[in-house]
């Protein structure tokens, strides 16, 4: 048995602004840190279907997460599809399927993750309650700088 989780998150911003963001290697390097400057950030983004994304963060380069994501759909700027898989410093690997998708929805677009395989509820909860909430709290104040400059 595996578990899935299903977050999502408004965004005041378009579709293709948020999808652009979202897969950019450059953007993603800006509002990856944005709430944590010290932090070391690199990726490798080859945005097509049968192309990965490859990133590694962490604050010391002794110390990285690293994930790998291959595309199974890109349809930009509506939706993304990959298979993903993460392995934390310690050694602890998982591999797990991604969804995500673009809506617009008042001026804004609703982002949503579906993402399944995870091995027990307490690693969805984590992905659910700590790591998509981060990535979309990033996002939201990429956006919010943005707007403000």
């Amino acid at each position: 048995m595996t578990y899935e989780l299903r977050v999502e998150r408004l965004i005041a911003a378009t579709p293709e602004e948020v999808f652009d963001a979202y897969t950019d290697p450059e953007a993603q390097k800006v509002w990856f840190t944005i709430l944590n400057p010290e932090m070391i950030v690199e990726n490798v983004v080859d945005l097509r279907e049968g192309g990965k994304w490859v990133s590694s963060w962490g604050f010391s380069s002794d110390e990285m997460f690293r994930e790998t994501n291959v595309f199974e759909v890109v349809d930009r700027p509506h939706r993304l599809v990959s298979t993903s898989a993460g392995s934390t410093p310690d050694g602890l690997t998982l591999e797990t399927h991604v969804e995500v998708t673009f809506a617009a929805q008042g001026g804004k677009t609703l982002m949503t993750v579906i993402q399944t395989g995870f091995p027990d509820e307490e690693m969805r909860d984590f992905f659910a309650e700590t790591a998509w909430i981060g990535a979309f709290d990033r996002l939201e104040a990429y956006f919010d700088t943005r707007t403000v400059a």
